[in-house]
């Protein structure tokens, strides 16, 4: 049975909600959020500076996943849309959405911090050893693991059931959190006369969240499939059997994903139709690209249905010169194009 998947709604609400209802205490706000963990209500009651921060991360995932899969049958845009809930498959899709959401959310909690909107962090000061190079740590960097650990710590407190589903969010989770950390980049600023950088001041600070994205899209092509079984130390994911440790007539030995890679349960369906089992919107009335092929194209978003042509006419503003000072003259042009939508 899948588990229906509100956070990422409930993470937009405490957004406007701490942002809008001020005369609220953090405890009174926390009590009025549903669907919370007794340890996420504690969590949230006493950090909501973190909690701000978890929300806008939810939304960096958010425009991420949608810019990743723009031009995908799936586009992740039903992940985030009011009233549906979270993929109830346990797909590569699912597994790439629950990475992104928790990268996104340790991205803008170590960002926050960076930025001083965090009361109980600020810079990571830890890199403190001069290298053997002409340079040495200073300025502001990024403290990561302050981000890591409490992303980790309110995200994963949902996953209460510990079953096959529950452990495949929880790697995935970590996934999205570690890529964050791996691709930290060392930022300089030179130091001496002219230019000359007789000294470097270095700090390590967060890349764009776009190679987040691309980083974890490259994992989801290379997702794994897995199965839960049951070992010594309970109910964990493994890849596959070994065939040899079978053929000997010995116990079955097992295979575990990597720490680093993606991993899901079940087989994506085409999502050609719109259907409520898989959680999927279908792609009919999805705008496409007539000549081109891969994704965007018709051939793929329309799965064999065709597609309507549209022409369309309209009057826009066009050659616009400026004029000192301070006005803008813009000529009127009709402009004419077509439009193709899935059927």
């Amino acid at each position: 049975m899948w588990k229906i998947h509100n956070k990422l709604l409930i993470y937009l609400l405490w957004i406007m909600e701490i942002r809008l209802v001020s005369s609220f205490t953090s405890a009174m706000l926390c009590g009025r959020i549903p669907g919370l963990t007794p340890a996420q209500r504690q969590f949230c009651s006493e950090m909501p500076d973190v909690l701000i921060a978890l929300g806008e991360g939810q939304q960096l995932g958010a425009r991420e996943c949608q810019q990743q899969f723009r031009g995908h049958r799936w586009n992740c845009s039903e992940v985030w849309h009011k009233n549906v809930h979270i993929i109830p498959i346990a797909s590569r899709e699912a597994a790439y959405t629950y990475a992104i959401a928790s990268a996104g959310a340790a991205y803008a909690v170590t960002a926050a911090c960076a930025r001083g909107n965090i009361s109980k962090c600020g810079c990571d000061l830890r890199h403190k050893a001069a290298p053997p190079e002409p340079w040495k740590w200073g300025g502001c960097s990024a403290d990561v693991d302050f981000g890591i650990r409490h992303t980790s710590k309110f995200m994963d407190a949902r996953e209460l059931e510990r079953d096959s589903r529950s452990l495949m969010n929880l790697h995935n989770n970590r996934v999205g959190r570690r890529i964050v950390k791996k691709l930290l980049r060392t930022d300089c600023k030179c130091h001496g006369v002219s230019g000359s950088c007789v000294m470097k001041t270095c700090w390590k600070s967060l890349p764009p969240f776009s190679l987040v994205g691309d980083k974890l899209m490259q994992k989801y092509h290379k997702a794994k499939t897995v199965q839960a079984v049951r070992g010594k130390r309970g109910l964990r994911l493994a890849l596959s059997r070994k065939k040899h440790a079978i053929a000997a007539g010995q116990k079955p030995a097992w295979a575990w994903p990597k720490r680093m890679e993606l991993v899901y349960l079940e087989a994506s369906p085409n999502y050609c139709e719109r259907s409520i089992q898989t959680g999927t919107l279908g792609t009919a009335g999805r705008s496409c690209n007539r000549t081109g092929h891969g994704p965007q194209s018709c051939d793929l978003l329309c799965c064999g249905r065709g597609h309507n042509t549209q022409h369309i006419h309209r009057k826009s503003q066009c050659r616009c010169q400026f004029h000192w000072c301070c006005d803008v003259e813009c000529e009127v042009c009709d402009e004419s194009y077509e439009q193709f939508t899935c059927k």
